[in-house]
């Protein structure tokens, strides 16, 4: 397949590990945001095959092990108060303080697990005597989606729809990590989904601000590569750029089609991240013109609010402070089956990747 297979080539892979052999001379630590590289990187051996001078360091990019549980914990509400709750599959056995959708639904609550967020809307519609709330999770990825969820829902004049948001960004998430007084890193590679929708401008002044290289990078075993050694290149060289290594998919102004329909309906605003506190203007929330479809307005659950799980280091986790195997916990007490945190549930989580695909403790 044009431009996949090319990027799980075997043969160009050991190349390029061999030229970051090559040209690293000092240690570095090398956060990527999404966990998609994260398992990419795990799950391909390609943590082992890296020198010794270069650390990946796992980061907060996997929007379902962000999502507080107090936002769980509201959608658990809805279900049993006997609400229609659609989600997307990855949610449902994220552990909320007492259980998760899936034990709500095994317990006789209305849970539909979808594909898109369109679905919901025609379940609404074939049930005019129900209410139906998404639970829109994501980055900018899936916001476009949810929005037109929202506008088709609107077209339909459709009263008993809503979507419980909890739209996460990806730049103030790098500057909060930056800010942290235990943050040693020295470069990113870029989450590739969220530039196609979001293009990269938005980087320029955080890699001029931090002096900090930035590569948007894409998901394969090549792609990872390339991009840890462009990296590389810039900071061996004091250089701090945006470089786009996903060219292939990446345009820097992003698609503007997409663009201006998260802008039609949503605004940006403060955001919650599990593990890691409130972020400023990091998240979406819907417009007052939207309101109406804003679940936690209209079934009144904004207050809810639980602690998090004390056993559970997810937070320093998505921060690139500790690896998951460093959580006394890990494989013990949390586990996929009986996870205590998102990131061991999560088909994006660092917890989940190591679990799966780690015969070893890799580069503590």
């Amino acid at each position: 397949m044009k431009y996949l297979s090319e990027y799980r080539n075997l043969e160009d892979t050991k190349k390029y590990l061999k030229l970051i052999e090559k040209k690293v001379t000092k240690p570095w630590n090398i956060m990527e945001i999404c966990g998609g590289q994260t398992h990419g990187l795990v799950k391909n051996g390609i943590l082992e095959l890296l020198p010794d001078k270069v650390r990946m360091i796992h980061g907060p990019g996997c929007p379902v092990c962000v999502t507080p549980l107090n936002l769980i914990d509201k959608a658990i509400e809805l279900i049993e108060n006997n609400v229609i709750v659609c989600s997307f599959g990855d949610m449902i056995r994220v552990p909320g303080s007492k259980k998760s959708l899936l034990e709500a639904k095994a317990e006789g609550g209305d849970l539909r697990i979808l594909y898109s967020p369109i679905e919901a809307v025609n379940i609404a519609k074939e049930n005019p005597d129900k209410e139906v709330v998404f639970f829109a999770v994501g980055f900018e990825t899936t916001a476009p989606a949810n929005a037109l969820s929202v506008l088709h829902a609107e077209h339909e004049g459709l009263k008993n729809y809503s979507i419980l948001v909890s739209h996460v960004l990806v730049p103030p998430a790098m500057e909060a990590i930056l800010d942290d007084e235990f943050c040693k890193i020295d470069s990113f590679l870029g989450a590739g989904h969220v530039c196609a929708i979001m293009g990269f401008q938005e980087y320029y002044p955080l890699a001029k601000k931090y002096k900090i290289p930035i590569i948007i990078t894409g998901f394969e075993p090549l792609d990872l590569v390339q991009g840890i050694y462009m990296a590389i290149c810039q900071l061996e060289k004091g250089v701090f750029e945006v470089e786009n290594q996903y060219a292939r998919v990446v345009k820097a102004e992003g698609n503007r089609a997409a663009i201006e329909v998260i802008n039609k309906v949503f605004e940006i605003g403060n955001r919650e991240w599990r593990g890691i506190g409130n972020i400023p203007n990091s998240g979406y929330r819907l417009k007052k013109n939207y309101i109406n479809f804003d679940a936690e307005t209209k079934f009144g659950i904004s207050n809810i609010n639980v602690p998090e799980n004390p056993d559970c280091i997810a937070g320093e986790v998505l921060r690139g402070i500790k690896k998951p195997h460093q959580c006394s916990q890990f494989g013990k007490k949390c586990t996929p089956y009986n996870p205590l945190g998102a990131p061991m549930v999560s088909s994006e989580g660092a917890c989940a990747a190591y679990y799966h695909f780690s015969t070893n403790l890799i580069k503590p």
